[in-house]
């Protein structure tokens, strides 16, 4: 398969050789085009070994070898039928099996001269090839066809019908004149300087390397590119907002510091104090500010936005807190407006399930100024609210909110400051290793609170498995006749559909447990899809304490404090994310009293096995988020899979540790000479990474 003439718009179907199933299949694994052929990346690569004599070849090393036919037979029945052959050379013996490929028994009948190529494994005294590649070698033909001298193959996502074998033919047939069109938005000094390849030797290397080091040079240089790309956007985005943006500048003084300090139920942690800090350096300029405030459950995060917020309204502006759920958006209300209790600050709450009425008199009052802080969901960023004078947002858990939901309440400063745009302060519960944050959170800056208040004992967990539930029933059941109160926690709120995989749901295991353990105590539920008033009725009384057992879905991951709690029982605590299950267990243990936390659930998979026995061995948030990495990646961990975020096909923030520092380092230089990327020679780099990353960062308009 040899082509003249050939262009990276070129298409698959154009290709001489290429044959129209194997078009379609490639259209599957997203390649259309030479171009997308040539960044559709081998996933490794093998060591394949020149042909060698049978008795040379060695198990586990991928080889050719050529010999005889001398004995076939076929073995089993129908689909399980399998084709058996010995091939001899006259100094050894190797074993083929075919599975499913009866019919070759014709093809292949005894006598036949064949090449085959595959990884021998051990097979009784001697040496097996499973499902070989093979080619039938004519007597008459002297020349037992060119031997390849000893090379790494590349080996390809592939998909039914389209081995990684044929993607290579097809590869190999476009790869000199299509590498050869390629150009490089780094130049020769700058690539010399960092020791990286040019992108036609990269892509050349990565496809058809000569050793090992090339493939490692390559695989070097496109994870250099990707983050580098990254970081471009991270830092064009930042210099943007500094140029064209202004926010109120929030001083603190002593006078505002004691005002603050008084109206905090409790000292803050060293930890607490030293991101406080940082948030007021922050906000005392008028560069609005964009900090990311992580920490464990339980370190305090919410104290440390109110001290932001207050800072704001003592300077007479207005503040906001925006949490992703209702329920959440309800619990700071009430936990915050009991801290303000005798205060003058004015509180209020916006939920989308307000009745429109209530509604409507709030959003009045928040673009007259008669509320210093409001609290509420994503109705904060709808069209209808404006405000009077909003200098500092809180956004409570980031990576339940897009960068879009940032930018819509950067532009709510508010009628009296419509030139300035509020300080933005994100907290999440979800601790992101620094590498991770430097690429997915790369516009943000990073404070870490990583100290819990003292007096917290860790929570005890324990699994158990679906067969012991009765016995942890009956145990909750003592422990609440002592005064202590549980949540249950449930996948599900309803039975599922007749064929799919049962797990455990709120209905039924309510039913349950009224009817048997727990007949003699007070059960509630909680879910979604009560109505406001509903919920907060009830979260009030088990608050209050007149609920023994809160049965409940995943509304009460985040936010619900409720001191006397001292049990958390996971029902299919495998069917949760370790984030999830390590929220819901910060849930109890807030008060007096240890917490304990019961994982119930038979995990069927290595994933699930992995998640419960993380939770067993670790009450930190951070150590589980290193864990959960390694389980699923960050793609998954994060959800920028699915949102496009972290597109990464070859880099790896958490091993490309020095290259990530690197494409940071060298990204803030170039942004610093070109802030917009305009520069002729800035062209084809600008026009890369707004195709990778312009969207999810809203890069359309700079520049």
């Amino acid at each position: 398969m040899s082509i003249v003439s050939v262009s990276l718009t070129t298409s698959i179907y154009a290709l001489p050789g290429v044959r129209e199933y194997q078009a379609q299949k490639l259209e599957i694994l997203g390649v259309r085009n030479v171009g997308q052929l040539l960044t559709h990346l081998p996933h490794r690569h093998e060591w394949v070994r020149a042909q060698a004599g049978i008795a040379d070849l060695e198990p586990g090393v991928i080889s050719s070898a050529v010999g005889e036919i001398t004995a076939t037979k076929i073995s089993g029945f129908g689909r399980k039928a399998r084709f058996q052959a010995v091939l001899h050379d006259g100094d050894g013996r190797l074993d083929l099996v075919f599975f499913n490929q009866s019919f070759l028994a014709k093809k292949i009948p005894v006598g036949t001269r064949l090449r085959v190529q595959g990884k021998p494994t051990k097979f009784g005294p001697g040496l097996q090839m499973a499902n070989p590649q093979f080619t039938i070698i004519p007597y008459e033909d002297e020349s037992t066809e060119p031997v390849e001298d000893d090379a790494y193959r590349p080996v390809y996502p592939a998909t039914e019908g389209l081995p990684s074998e044929q993607i290579w033919a097809i590869v190999k047939s476009v790869l000199k004149p299509a590498v050869a069109l390629l150009e490089d938005h780094l130049d020769d000094s700058y690539r010399q300087e960092r020791a990286l390849p040019s992108l036609r030797e990269a892509y050349r290397m990565m496809h058809a390397p000569e050793h090992e080091d090339e493939v490692k040079a390559a695989r070097r240089r496109l994870a250099y590119d990707e983050l580098l790309m990254m970081q471009l956007g991270v830092h064009m985005k930042r210099a943007h907002l500094r140029r064209t943006l202004t926010a109120p500048a929030l001083e603190r003084t002593a006078k505002i510091d004691e005002h603050i300090a008084a109206r905090m139920p409790f000292a803050l942690t060293a930890a607490q104090q030293r991101v406080v800090d940082e948030i007021s350096r922050d906000v005392a300029l008028t560069t609005p500010t964009n900090r990311l405030v992580q920490g464990d459950v339980g370190s305090g995060k919410t104290a440390v936005a109110l001290d932001a917020m207050l800072l704001a309204i003592a300077h007479e502006h207005q503040a906001a807190l925006m949490a992703p759920t209702e329920l959440l958006a309800e619990q700071h209300y009430l936990s915050i407006t009991e801290m303000l209790k005798g205060s003058s600050v004015r509180v209020e709450l916006l939920t989308g399930s307000m009745p429109a009425s209530d509604r409507a008199a709030v959003i009045a009052k928040i673009a007259s100024g008669e509320v210093d802080l409001v609290i509420g969901t994503h109705a904060l960023i709808s069209d209808r609210v404006e405000f009077h004078s909003l200098a500092l947002v809180v956004i409570d858990e980031q990576h339940r909110f897009g960068v879009e939901q940032r930018a819509k309440l950067r532009v709510k400063g508010g009628k009296e400051h419509e030139a300035e745009t509020p300080h933005v302060i994100v907290m999440t519960a979800t601790p992101i290793p620094r590498t991770i944050g430097l690429t997915i959170f790369g516009d943000l800056d990073i404070s870490t609170i990583d100290e819990l208040p003292p007096g917290r004992s860790p929570v005890i967990t324990k699994k158990v498995t679906r067969e012991q539930r009765k016995t942890v029933y009956q145990w909750v059941n003592e422990k609440i006749k002592q005064g202590d109160q549980a949540f249950i926690v449930v996948p599900a709120i309803e039975p599922g559909k007749k064929g799919e995989v049962a797990v455990t749901d709120l209905r039924t295991l309510q039913k349950q447990l009224e009817g048997g353990e727990l007949h003699d105590v007070k059960v509630a539920a909680l879910h979604g899809r009560l109505k406001r008033d509903t919920r907060e009725h009830v979260m009030h009384r088990f608050r209050a304490g007149k609920i023994d057992a809160l049965i409940a879905t995943t509304v009460i991951e985040v936010g619900v404090d409720v001191p006397n709690a001292t049990m958390m029982i996971i029902e299919d605590a495998d069917r949760f994310g370790l984030a999830q299950l390590h929220q819901l267990r910060g849930r109890v243990g807030r008060g007096q009293k240890p917490g304990v936390c019961v994982l119930i659930g038979n995990p069927k998979t290595e994933d699930g096995i992995a998640r419960l026995n993380a939770m067993v061995e670790t009450t930190s948030g951070f150590v589980l988020a290193e864990k959960d990495l390694d389980i699923r990646g960050a793609g998954d961990v994060f959800g920028t899979r699915q949102s496009g975020m972290m597109p990464f096909k070859v880099a790896d923030p958490m091993k490309d540790t020095e290259l990530l520092q690197m494409a940071r380092r060298d990204a803030a230089e170039w942004i610093a000479q070109s802030p917009t990327l305009e520069r002729p020679e800035d062209t084809l780099a600008r026009r890369r990474m707004l195709k990778a990353h312009g969207q999810w960062l809203g890069l359309g308009d700079v520049g």
